[in-house]
């Protein structure tokens, strides 16, 4: 494993030095929100400690980042395989036009996150947040899955306002007992059992990284949120 400790160096220099590195196991210590770092990168596991700036993992191609601590803005952005995992909270637009991969997130994320996401076949990207996330969760979502554990939020909904605004694909997930406030071109309905078996493999992803028991989770109450084709595009920006 190569290891560098990061500290005041520039965000250039940076990620010139991890694009050249030619082993594949990195060990960056000590960031202090330097950008873009694993950016489009492949074949390699990068393992963080210290704060990495915007733009962590942006068209991420096959490598897998692991943050011990928190991550900024745009988290993920375009990124098309690998994984992001974040021992901690992550910024806004986590997963900004996700392609592929997976971002799990052991606490809370910020605005927008999942906005743009989109899939293809068989490359469908999967965003876990293990908290709450902001307003506009999965904005203008076209594919891919989203799942909000909501942990700490004591059943009540794991989201801000808006959630799902101009989704017209993909699934959104939320562990709460209480009945989303979603806009009108949503479709929020209590996920069945055949739901909940098709996200298990993403909450044991999500355990196995950060504790928990999935069987455990998923026996809780959860609701599935998808678009709804009878009354699209219907209360976008404003409240009843």
């Amino acid at each position: 494993m190569k290891k560098l400790n990061v500290d005041l160096m520039h965000f250039e220099d940076l990620n010139n030095w991890v694009r050249a590195c030619e082993d594949s196991e990195i060990f960056l210590d000590n960031l202090i929100g330097q950008r873009y770092v694993g950016a489009a990168s492949r074949g390699k596991n990068i393992i963080i400690t210290g704060t990495p700036g915007n733009a962590l993992g942006a068209y991420l191609d096959g490598s897998t980042i692991l943050v011990n601590g928190n991550a900024q803005d745009a988290t993920g952005d375009t990124m098309n395989s690998g994984a992001i995992i974040i021992d901690g909270n992550c910024g806004d637009t986590t997963g900004y036009g996700m392609r592929g991969g997976k971002i799990l997130i052991k606490g809370d994320a910020g605005y927008r996150a999942g906005i743009h996401m989109k899939q293809y076949k068989e490359h469908i990207p999967v965003l876990v947040i293990g908290g709450k996330a902001g307003s506009f969760l999965g904005e203008y979502q076209a594919g891919g899955v989203i799942i909000v554990l909501g942990k700490g939020c004591e059943g009540k909904q794991p989201t801000g306002f808006f959630c799902g605004t101009g989704m017209h694909g993909g699934r959104i997930f939320l562990r709460c007992d209480e009945d989303p406030d979603v806009p009108v071109q949503i479709k929020a309905e209590v996920a069945t059992n055949e739901d909940k078996a098709s996200i298990l493999e993403y909450v044991k992803d999500y355990c196995e990284n950060f504790g928990g028991d999935p069987e455990a989770l998923l026996r809780e109450k959860f609701y599935v949120l998808t678009p709804n084709s009878n009354s699209p595009y219907k209360r976008m920006y404003t409240f009843n």
